[in-house]
């Protein structure tokens, strides 16, 4: 159970409204994550406009894969379902490497290094090694690709936070944080 209500339509403050409408026309639905979001219009502009800009980074799995390993790292069972969500039915990734993302590596080997670096990024509150640093390097990816895969786990990070604060209520098929 949700330790926060989660806001009606009329409740969502003017100031989030064409976001979360924007939102909602893009995923066909309104994530309960969106609408605690939309509480604080400052904090949903924010991370809109870090996701938005993100979104035009990497490739697609690769963000995937990180949301992935982040949301595991932090244990946050309703990101796990909603990316495990989007991962499987928008991006049409295989049960077997969100598995594998989850548990911070990939199939490709350019996307585990990625997912390896993020994974050790929030294990270590970034605090990585040199090693890491040149493992992710290795992998072809440019300092400038590193930047933004720090960005990327940050904007995944905000998201588990405020969902294994308030305990949303998943509105997504349910994903355990446990991973075989």
């Amino acid at each position: 159970m949700s330790r926060i209500d989660i806001p009606t339509p009329d409740q969502i403050p003017e100031g989030s409204k064409q976001i979360l409408d924007t939102m909602t026309r893009q995923l066909h639905l309104t994530p309960n994550l969106f609408k605690i979001m939309a509480l604080s219009p400052n904090a949903l502009n924010g991370w809109a406009g870090l996701q938005g800009a993100l979104a035009k980074t990497l490739d697609a799995k690769t963000r995937d894969g990180i949301a992935l390993a982040v949301s595991q790292v932090n244990g946050c069972h309703y990101c796990l379902s909603a990316h495990t969500f989007v991962a499987s039915t928008m991006a049409k990734i295989p049960a077997e490497e969100i598995r594998l993302n989850r548990l911070g590596s990939s199939a490709n080997p350019k996307t585990a290094a990625a997912v390896a670096f993020a994974t050790k990024l929030m294990e270590t509150r970034g605090k990585v090694s040199e090693a890491d640093l040149e493992a992710v390097r290795a992998a072809g990816f440019s300092n400038a690709n590193i930047v933004e895969i720090v960005a990327l786990s940050a904007q995944f990070m905000l998201t588990n936070f405020i969902n294994n604060a308030f305990d949303t209520d998943i509105d997504f098929p349910v994903v355990e944080a446990e991973v075989a």
